[in-house]
């Protein structure tokens, strides 16, 4: 279980999102396995990850929570057809980060 996410914690993170171009598209197959895997593998190297929703537009408020459950991570913001997703490093790699 994540831990949420303190206030300031959030406004950080929409402060950096707002700097990043988005990294990967939500598309026509939707949140197909791959594509859970691909945004996974994504927060697993960048912790913060910015989506767009290329396609299901119409979808995306039921969409993005359920793909940051999917990920284990926390739903940053979600404005206009972009959405931030966030998960944490696990300690053990952060630790040998120096």
């Amino acid at each position: 279980m994540l831990e949420p996410l303190t206030n300031s914690q959030i406004r950080k993170f929409k402060a950096t999102a707002q700097l990043l171009e988005p990294m990967l598209k939500v598309g026509k197959a939707g949140l197909s396995d791959g594509f859970i895997r691909t945004v996974a593998d994504a927060l697993a190297q960048h912790e913060l990850v910015k989506i767009k929703f290329a396609d299901l537009k119409d979808r995306k408020k039921e969409l993005a929570p359920l793909l940051a459950e999917k990920t284990g991570s926390h739903l940053v913001m979600r404005v206009g057809n972009v959405m931030v997703l966030h998960r944490p490093k696990p300690a053990a790699v952060a630790a040998d980060v120096p």
